[in-house]
């Protein structure tokens, strides 16, 4: 397991000027969501200790994620009207692990390249926490046109304890 975390820092200038000239954004945010894959509270359990913060997922959490991320997702980006086009989207996905990343590629038949940045960060700083996904932006950034799609959207993923989903649905705006 120690081959897989790494450390890290990111941060990240959030704006709300309405005003194009004030502000350049690299990615706006459209809609975010949280849904719970059902029958998951086994899947991945974080508890707090002296120590920090521990997180432990079980071996079932690939299946979970590869059996339920497609639901979850149509739920999170149904309303706006994106629901299965899923290879049409720019992905950041934290990468947790290379079988989250391989689960989460096989439960949305997502193409191989479409987890290119994620599975790049992962290779070269492994899975820093938090941070990680702000790297996954960044890589996302430096490819652009590699990895953005012609209506630009795209959705920044992260999975936690409970099984929870976090989905952020982002705009690049370059």
């Amino acid at each position: 397991m120690q081959a897989l975390f790494g450390d890290g820092a990111a941060a990240v200038i959030v704006g709300a000027e309405p005003d194009a000239s004030a502000e350049r954004p690299i990615f706006e945010m459209v809609a975010a969501s949280q849904s719970v894959i059902p029958e998951s509270t086994h899947g991945a359990v974080g508890r707090l200790r002296e120590d920090g913060l521990v997180f432990n997922p079980s071996f079932e959490m690939p299946a979970l994620i590869r059996e339920n991320i497609e639901q979850c997702m149509a739920d999170a980006v149904g309303p706006l009207g994106l629901s299965g086009g899923w290879n049409d989207l720019f992905w950041a996905v934290h990468p947790g692990g290379r079988a989250i990343l391989d689960s989460v590629e096989a439960g949305l038949r997502l193409e191989p390249k479409k987890l290119t940045a994620s599975r790049h960060v992962l290779s070269e700083y492994g899975n820093m926490s938090g941070p990680t996904v702000i790297f996954v932006l960044d890589e996302i950034r430096r490819r652009r046109e590699h990895v953005v799609g012609r209506h630009g959207l795209g959705v920044l993923l992260g999975l936690g304890p409970g099984v929870s989903v976090e989905t952020m649905v982002l705009r690049a705006t370059w």
